[in-house]
């Protein structure tokens, strides 16, 4: 049996409280990837570059990637976005 979404409620007296954060709905607009087998040294050395940015892992390769996207896109090899 696959379960998508998984929330945990706490009873307090009569009322139902949703702790935040245990909701795994993405945000609208947006997706999530899992990607495995990446080196540790390559791991390590990211996040001391986010970290040296002021970055959250996750906006810095958003940011490292948007910005290839927009190099692909100046030389022609994508299509230009919106």
């Amino acid at each position: 049996m696959i379960v998508k979404y998984v929330k945990c409620y706490l009873t307090l007296g009569r009322e139902i409280v949703i702790l935040p954060g245990m909701s795994r709905t993405p945000p609208e607009g947006t997706g999530a990837w899992n990607f495995r087998g990446i080196p540790r040294d390559l791991m390590r050395k990211v996040k001391m570059a986010a970290a040296h940015e002021g970055q959250t892992v996750k906006d810095f390769l958003i940011n490292l990637a948007e910005a290839k996207i927009q190099e692909f896109e100046r030389r022609g090899v994508l299509p230009k976005g919106k």
